[in-house]
């Protein structure tokens, strides 16, 4: 495996009733607080009146950011930096799934910084420093709640891009499984599907010696593939949520990784898609992911295959290594469309008309992704190939 340093400061709290913890979190960092939330779902759950009463009950003074999209767009941010300065925030504390969460990284961040947030997002500039925030996570698929990573649309350039710095990592996050039962079907489908492709991110690699991180990757895999049945025909099951939701943290807060570097193709793609006509992410990766795979197969048969007997449970008897691997693949289609997740751009009425202009938008950084390095050439056929 590769050298690496692991560092991870967030405090994690998990489990039911965890929200009283806020009590004790909050005060250390100020008492005028911004909440960050999105389109109401907090209020009807009933989450939003709970963390109101425990900020009455610590003294804090709360100001509001609502209204966040499910693609986090600059002009929300830019809203929640003027908040910040307006108001002498001290805190924010993200209520929602991801898109939350990667919002309030870039506000915390913009907040200090004197400039264009798109800047440090766009790669033109780097984040020194940032507001301290936590999260009350809803919805599990990203794991921003654990990492420092964010992803942000500048919808008037049609632009999507993934950013993160040492400094964004929240400094703490609460996780109930209770305020994910409520999570709507098709919303959890692409959760689920985000957090699987997570793990494929890191597990496609050519570094020798992880049968560790290779076996923690399966494990998850197989963990989400072994609930996901359950779940989406029991909604409020809160074991299932449980499950879920831990998975969710684990696949992307940096412990997968150590010792080796991912691909993260797959994502650069789907955000050029998603930049374009504002699609989910988990249903956009659904789409992209198996497409991705068949055209890279032959960087690294051997790991393909690996996938294809551990996770998938292919038969080897009597099949080529390539045979293997590529069954392997079909598996991760079909199961994902057993559990409702599209499987072609077609099925968010995306044609031919703009793969030009998306190709276009991925390459804007150059060649990319680390176990093939994509051309032009390769989006395009992805994209042709998911059509």
């Amino acid at each position: 495996m590769q050298n690496f340093v692991f560092r991870n400061p967030t405090k994690l709290i998990f489990g039911k009733g965890q929200l009283e913890q806020l009590k004790t979190e909050v005060p250390r960092y100020g008492t005028r607080v911004l909440l960050v939330y999105g389109g109401g779902s907090i209020k009807r759950n009933g989450l939003y009146d709970e963390v109101h009463t425990i900020f009455h009950e610590i003294g804090a003074e709360v100001f509001e950011l609502s209204g966040v999209e499910p693609n986090p767009r600059l002009s929300t941010v830019q809203k929640g930096i003027d908040l910040c300065r307006k108001e002498n925030i001290d805190f924010l504390l993200a209520v929602g799934g991801g898109s939350v969460i990667d919002c309030t990284k870039a506000i915390a961040a913009g907040a200090k910084y004197d400039g264009d947030p798109w800047d440090f997002i766009a790669k033109k500039a780097a984040v020194t420093e940032a507001l301290p925030f936590g999260t009350v996570l809803t919805l599990a698929a990203t794991g921003s709640e654990m990492n420092a990573g964010s992803v942000i649309t500048n919808w008037e350039t049609k632009e999507k891009y993934g950013w993160g710095s040492p400094v964004t990592f929240p400094q703490f996050s609460i996780l109930d499984p209770t305020y994910t039962l409520t999570v709507p079907k098709e919303h959890t489908v692409y959760g689920m599907v985000d957090i699987m492709s997570h793990v494929f991110e890191q597990y496609f690699h050519h570094v020798p010696n992880t049968p560790l991180q290779d076996r923690m990757c399966e494990a998850v895999l197989k963990t989400v593939i072994e609930t996901a049945p359950k779940l989406v025909n029991d909604l409020e099951n809160y074991e299932l949520r449980e499950t879920v939701l831990y998975c969710g943290t684990m696949a992307l807060n940096g412990i997968l990784q150590m010792g080796v570097r991912g691909d993260w193709a797959t994502h650069n793609i789907e955000h050029a898609v998603s930049a374009v006509y504002d699609i989910p992410h988990g249903g956009g990766l659904a789409i992209l992911f198996p497409n991705w795979m068949k055209h890279v197969v032959d960087e690294n048969v051997a790991r393909f295959k690996q996938l294809a007997i551990r996770v998938f449970n292919v038969d080897p008897a009597g099949k080529t290594d390539r045979e293997i691997a590529l069954e392997g693949i079909e598996k991760l289609r079909e199961f994902w469309s057993s559990i409702g997740a599209p499987c072609r751009l077609a099925d968010y009425g995306i044609g031919e008309e703009h793969i030009e202009t998306m190709a276009d938008k991925a390459m804007v950084f150059g060649e990319f992704g680390n176990f093939k390095k994509l051309t032009r050439e390769d989006v395009l056929a992805i994209y042709r190939a998911s059509l």
